[in-house]
């Protein structure tokens, strides 16, 4: 480590990238502001920023990193007001620094509630970051880093949240953006402080089987430099004995005893082009025997993170086992230093374009969490999505698809297009054909096998896939296109719930239990009743009891005890005739229509009466509602309503009701504005309207008034006939 700026400038000498004067410029406004603060060691705190910003050079980032990690700093530590060191260093240093400055700044400028709140603040605010400039989080990380090299200075208890924090957030991204080499060092040194009688253990071991065979690495090293020399091959080799935190995983994660570590040993081989690296692992598998199932060819398949090498295991002539990685310097760099290693060579917009594809993940999760205010929410996600529990699969084009671990061909299907999903017929995994039901890994090239003349998506598939977008696009699917195969379906799981009860009934008394309970749920008719049960968006247990109520009620009514009729309450204010809406039969109840899925006349509705604010109408679909019928504290609270069909026809009211709706399109600079025209030739207010980027393809959501659920599908099918729009979907 570095310790003052003499010594930094030393560094940059032979990197012509880097502007001197600017950096140096950059380490005098820090230190004046830093002047007289220490740090818990005692040294000057200038050496912090120094520190990181000789980690950022070791990232061959750009000149605006290595001034922002002199800087970062600046704002939290130091007495004059955020705006205005923001303000002097956007005016000197230029607006990228400013902006690097800043986000870094937000992941630790707030006040939390509980220590989880903190997390999924600085996680919200950090993956905020990384989608506008990545440079955020790499300096983030080298600020990291250097926090958890000179950690013994804290007291036990921050010691051990600062080193789980590093290991649970801070060691993946850096896995996920390729940095190997500070993800390597922030897991070791993490594992320090968060299991330092494990990480003990483990470093007795390796220093007890390393001195056993101390020569064995140096002289297996000279036999590989003598093979490759002799086929001419240009080579970089060095040694090295597997960290102690990977053999710590493989120990206490997978089991495994000390011994039954095959790559404790490894040899990396550096050479000049691919042709060299397959030509490098014929000479090491001519000279040692291989171990099988442990050759790993990344160069043809790399990881996710764009890791890209040979990886094979041999046995050495000792009988000691040993890895060799083999790659070239553009690998090698990649793999050292990820995504940061392309500011050495590049502007920021040449960079931006790209990675965008490579890190659509994080702006994917910005775009899924964003909104999310409970903290149990937002980190089960980030969790899901940092750590090991995702694949990414690629489609025949090699384009990049993200989905949980075990999805299955379906997910995939309908991850790309539901239109994909419902003609389905097949699929193909690298080019040989397999059961729809197996499970995706990372790597693999998946097909979905297509034909127009399938029938559509089998209901078993329900049991099977592994998203819930499958799952609700497959029901959507039978909602709207087997109606009558869904009421056959309802009919025979009435029919067998009925006959539990042990007593006969007739089909007149059949049918009137069903339709008392399909008008009590706000249905139609007892058909809507049956096509729910039938396509899966009602469950026959979440009617068991309103269905055995009905049954005594209508085949026994000798057995039911007479409820005693109260009189409704009157309303306490009165309302004119026009009310859309009639509750349990009565009218001119104060309503408002919840926000979560905008009903809309045409859309079967339930009431849920609040506390002091009137009956809140809901789609009965509406997933609020569903939960809410099903909760036994407030599931009294829902009660039967219906649109006053005098009130709400197109005469009387035209525009009044909110709809959201959600147009997926081929990107060009101008579809906002042909769809903001369409629908202003159309007559529809819009309330708001925004569009989403996804490489070539984008959705565009729109907020806006419409009549009923008629005029809602007019307005739908007028902007499907846009050129470039390929699907139209309502939201809520």
């Amino acid at each position: 480590m570095i310790n003052n700026i003499q010594e930094l400038m030393d560094l940059i000498k032979d990197k012509n990238y880097i502007n001197a004067e600017k950096v140096m410029q950059a380490y005098e406004f820090a230190a004046a502001l830093h002047e007289g603060q220490k740090r818990k060691s005692g040294e000057p705190y200038i050496v912090h920023p120094l520190s990181v910003a000789e980690i950022v050079l070791e990232l061959q980032l750009d000149t605006d990193s290595v001034c922002a990690a002199l800087l970062h700093d600046t704002v939290e530590d130091c007495s004059d007001k955020m705006d205005n060191i923001l303000l002097k260093i956007k005016k000197q240093f230029g607006a990228d620094v400013a902006e690097i400055v800043d986000g870094i700044t937000k992941l630790i400028h707030i006040n939390f509630e509980n220590k989880e709140q903190e997390n999924v603040e600085n996680l919200r605010k950090m993956f905020l970051a990384m989608s506008k400039d990545l440079r955020v989080i790499f300096v983030k990380l080298a600020d990291r880093l250097h926090n958890i090299r000179t950690l013994s200075f804290k007291s036990e208890e921050k010691q051990r949240s600062i080193a789980l924090e590093t290991m649970h957030v801070y060691a993946p991204i850096a896995h996920r953006l390729g940095i190997q080499k500070i993800k390597h060092e922030l897991e070791n040194l993490s594992l320090q402080y968060l299991d330092p009688v494990g990480y003990d253990e483990v470093k007795r071991d390796i220093e007890r089987r390393y001195g056993e065979n101390k020569d064995f690495l140096e002289m297996a090293q000279r036999m590989v430099e003598e093979n490759l020399r002799s086929y001419n091959i240009k080579y970089h080799l060095v040694g090295r004995v597997k960290s102690i935190f990977s053999i710590y995983k493989k120990m206490f994660n997978q089991g495994k005893t000390f011994d039954e570590i095959y790559d404790f040993y490894a040899m990396r081989i550096i050479v000049d082009s691919e042709l060299d690296c397959y030509a490098a692992l014929g000479t090491i598998h001519e000279q040692f025997k291989s171990i099988p199932n442990r050759f790993k060819d990344y160069i043809s398949n790399p990881k996710p993170n764009m890791y890209r090498s040979l990886h094979t295991t041999v046995m050495g002539h000792e009988g000691i086992p040993f890895e060799v990685q083999i790659r070239t310097w553009e690998m090698h760099n990649v793999a050292e230093y990820g995504l940061a290693a392309h500011w050495k060579y590049k502007t920021g917009e040449q960079v931006q374009s790209d990675i965008d594809d490579k890190l659509y993940w994080i702006r994917t999760l910005v775009e899924t969490e964003r909104g999310l205010n409970d903290a149990d929410e937002l980190i089960g996600p980030l969790k899901i999505d940092l750590f090991e529990d995702e694949i990414f699969v690629f489609t025949p084009k090699g384009d990049v698809v993200n989905l949980p671990c075990n999805s299955t061909p379906i997910d995939f299907a309908y991850a790309i297009h539901s239109a994909v999903g419902n003609k389905m017929v097949g699929a193909k995994i690298n080019g040989n054909i397999v059961p729809i039901d197996c499970k995706l890994q990372t790597g693999q090239i998946v097909e979905v096998l297509t034909s127009s003349a399938s029938r559509g998506p089998s209901r078993d598939w329900l049991k099977i896939v592994r998203t819930s977008e499958a799952r609700n696009k497959i029901r959507q699917y039978y909602k709207k296109e087997r109606r009558t195969e869904n009421i056959s379906i309802g009919v025979m799981e009435v029919e067998r719930e009925l006959k539990r009860y042990g007593r006969s009934f007739t089909e007149a008394q059949k049918t009137e239990i069903v339709t008392n309970i399909a008008t009590r749920l706000g249905l139609n008719d007892a058909d809507d009743l049956y096509n729910n049960i039938g396509y899966g968006g009602l469950s026959i247990t979440k009617i068991s009891m309103k269905l055995r109520d009905e049954f005594d009620r209508v085949v026994n009514p000798d057995s039911i005890q007479k409820p005693v009729v109260t009189e409704l309450p009157k309303p306490t204010k009165l309302y004119s005739d026009s009310q859309s809406v009639i509750i349990d039969g009565v009218e001119n109840c104060e309503v408002k229509y919840a926000k979560c899925c905008n009903p809309i006349p045409g859309d079967t509705i339930i009431g849920f009466i609040t506390k002091g604010h009137g009956v809140s109408i809901h789609k009965f679909e509406c997933p609020n509602a569903v939960s809410g019928m099903n909760d036994p504290v407030n599931s009294g609270r829902w009660i039967v309503a219906a649109w006053n069909d005098k009130a709400v026809s197109p005469e009387k009211h035209t525009g009044n009701y909110d709809a959201t709706i959600t147009v997926f399109a081929v990107f060009k600079q101008s579809l906002l504005a042909d769809i903001t025209l369409a629908l202003t030739d159309m007559n529809v207010a819009v309330s708001s309207i925004s569009i989403h980027r996804k490489g070539d393809n984008c959705s565009v959501d729109a907020s806006l008034k419409c009549s009923n659920i008629e005029h809602l599908r007019s307005i739908m099918a007028g902007l499907k006939r846009l050129k470039n729009v390929t699907d139209v979907v309502r939201g809520g």
